[in-house]
């Protein structure tokens, strides 16, 4: 009896068991709908807006269109820097299917090389899928025609017109002018530190160079957008709308290309630098560095084997020596020496030394150039003959101090501000300059003998050819000095306003009128009976200039000779000079590496700038070799 009793309690029990599940599933269920109910409510109304606008952006994407870069052109009107339109075969990834198959497939029919390929899988990791990318740039007039019958063999490949820089003037001026190239990650840097990331996309090259990185931000533009609507799978539809490009401004430089043209083939196959100056506004007009380099081969990315000629050669074509290369100044320094001279009271024009050639100080012998001296000396012989122990005497008598504060008041061993970059401040030595430049302290003090070969623009000194340029520039300018610069105006593309570049005068030191003159006289006594007068024999015009030979090694002592010296240990050649003498319209320094003396190797090339520049013809002759004496 009570086992039949424990059994109908045990179904019971299951029962109410079998009913609690069943009730905490559907709490459970319940539950869940809720949930569920209530994130879809938060979906559905409460984050409506941001979901909706989060689908409308993947459903529409901005493609950038690259603007139109700024025509840059010389003070004439001739142009140094265009734009062109050419064809390249284009592919757009999201409407291939076998992207390796139809890069294959083109290689056919069109001459793709592996750099092709590389630039091509380089844009394909940074851009979308939606977006042309180029596959083969400047196809020929058969390429295009020969894809054209087999276009329907490729679908997502067309051929587009893309605009490409070109430089008509090839390697004349290339160190001015500069080139572009693709941007690379420092770019990048420069581009988001300047705030202009959304203004560069899709652009892929970036000015590297000279102007054309200096005023990059003027010369690129305002980048255009077009709205594309895109489907699920990344592919283009239809566009929506289009915001045009607006095209960057447009450079006029100071520059001359002529005769940028006409000084660089002066040059001939030697090494070396010239700068002209117009000395009332601080206008470039000539900025050479030879030998130079085709800036139209960095477009695209410059072949290897291009890039090892130019980044290996000996010569160093890519090193801009008119503003980064740092040489001493030699006798040309000399002029300044004595206006410092002048205007400290250690010298009149009228005092003289007895010069026999040699200057003993210190135990040692410092000689000059000529055997025997040169008699009685003045400062206007001193220029003119262009005597050394003159300016021995002078420099030990005014000491490195007050040497170092007149020619920092000239620009010597500071950078001139000039609108392109790289340039070098060079060296003006001072006792201050020598304790930082050395460690050990017995490097670090200065020697009265120092100052010395300081006064004849040896030992220390070390000078760009603008900076000796620049302050040739200020001594025909009465001692106005201006910072150099390259760009006159810049044409704003959408309005055609033109923004002139204003000179700058950097100072006007405040120099006597008189001592002045007294420098001037001597400059252009060098031309006439001096170091450089056969260099400027029969000129239509009246110069005013100073030659310049600056050692590469010590001698120790021994007498040159150019003959029993290697070539790359010759001295350099240097000129400074400026014309015409009454009202100077050009200054210019010039330096030739290894040129020996500066009135046979520079000073003819300031001859031919000057004609040319002057009276618009060449010379009908220079100096002979043997024919020169002394710088």
């Amino acid at each position: 009896m009570l086992a039949r009793q424990s059994q109908l309690v045990a179904p019971d029990r299951e029962l109410e068991r079998f009913r609690f599940r069943v009730s905490l599933a559907g709490f459970a269920v319940f539950a869940a709908f809720v949930v569920l109910a209530t994130r879809l409510f938060h979906l559905q109304v409460v984050q409506h807006d941001y979901y909706s606008t989060r689908a409308e952006d993947n459903r529409i994407s901005l493609v950038p269109i690259v603007p139109n870069r700024g025509v840059i052109v010389d003070r004439h009107g001739t142009v140094l820097a265009r734009n062109y339109s050419a064809f390249t075969l284009e592919i757009t990834p999201s409407r291939v299917d076998d992207l390796d198959a139809t890069i294959e497939g083109l290689g056919k029919l069109i001459e793709i090389l592996p750099k092709d390929r590389k630039r091509f899988r380089r844009l394909l990791e940074e851009s979308k899928t939606f977006e042309s990318l180029p596959i083969r740039s400047r196809l020929s007039e058969e390429e295009v025609a020969r894809f054209a019958a087999n276009r329907y063999l490729f679908p997502g490949v067309e051929v587009k017109a893309r605009l490409f820089r070109h430089y008509p003037e090839g390697p004349v001026g290339a160190h001015a002018i500069g080139y572009i190239s693709r941007i690379n990650k420092r770019d990048l840097e420069i581009i988001e530190d300047n705030e202009q990331t959304n203004n560069y996309k899709g652009t892929d090259h970036i000015g590297k160079s000279g102007v054309e990185q200096k005023y990059e931000f003027q010369l690129h533009g305002e980048t255009g957008y077009e709205q594309v609507e895109i489907d699920a799978g990344g592919r283009a539809v239809r566009s929506l709308s289009r915001s045009a490009p607006v095209q960057g401004n447009n450079l006029t430089l100071t520059l001359d290309i002529k005769l940028q043209e006409m000084a660089e083939k002066a040059f001939g196959d030697r090494r070396g630098a010239l700068v002209a100056i117009e000395p009332a506004t601080g206008g470039i007009l000539a900025l050479v560095s030879v030998p130079t380099f085709d800036p139209n081969l960095f477009i695209d990315g410059i072949r290897s084997d291009d890039w090892d000629q130019l980044n290996n050669s000996p010569d160093k074509p890519l090193l801009n020596r008119a503003l980064n290369g740092a040489y001493p100044p030699g006798s040309t320094f000399k002029p300044f020496m004595a206006l410092a001279a002048l205007e400290t009271g250690k010298r009149t024009p009228g005092q003289a030394i007895a010069d026999p050639g040699v200057f003993n100080f210190g135990g040692h012998q410092f000689r000059d150039d000529k055997k025997g001296g040169h008699g009685m000396v003045d400062m206007h012989k001193s220029i003119v003959v262009s005597c050394d122990t003159y300016y021995y005497v002078l420099a030990n008598d005014m000491g490195i101090d007050a040497i170092a504060r007149f020619m920092g008041q000239l620009g010597f061993g500071q950078r001139t501000g000039v609108d392109i970059e790289g340039e070098s401040p060079g060296v003006l030595p001072s006792p201050e300059w020598k304790k930082r430049r050395f460690r050990r302290p017995e490097q670090q003090k200065w020697f009265a003998g120092e100052t010395i070969s300081i006064g004849i623009g040896q030992g220390y000194n070390s000078y760009t050819p603008i900076q000796l340029a620049q302050a040739t520039a200020t001594i025909a300018n009465n001692g106005i000095m201006y910072r150099p610069h390259l760009v006159k105006y810049i044409t704003d593309s959408r309005t055609g306003e033109k923004t002139m570049i204003e000179p700058e005068p950097l100072r006007v030191l405040p120099w006597k009128r008189q001592n002045v003159e007294v420098i001037k006289r001597a400059l252009v006594g060098v031309n006439i009976s001096g170091t450089s007068a056969r260099a400027f024999a029969g000129a239509g015009y009246t110069s005013a200039g100073k030659t310049g030979t600056a050692q590469v090694f010590s001698l120790k002592g021994a007498e040159y000779k150019e003959s029993r010296v290697k070539k790359e240990l010759r001295d350099h050649a240097l000129f400074i000079a400026y014309a015409p003498a009454e009202q100077p319209k050009i200054a210019v320094a010039v330096l030739v590496e290894n040129g020996g003396f500066g009135a046979q190797s520079a000073a003819p090339i300031a001859r031919m700038v000057f004609d040319y520049y002057l009276l618009g013809k060449l010379p009908k002759g220079a100096a002979k070799e043997d024919d020169v004496e002394g710088d």
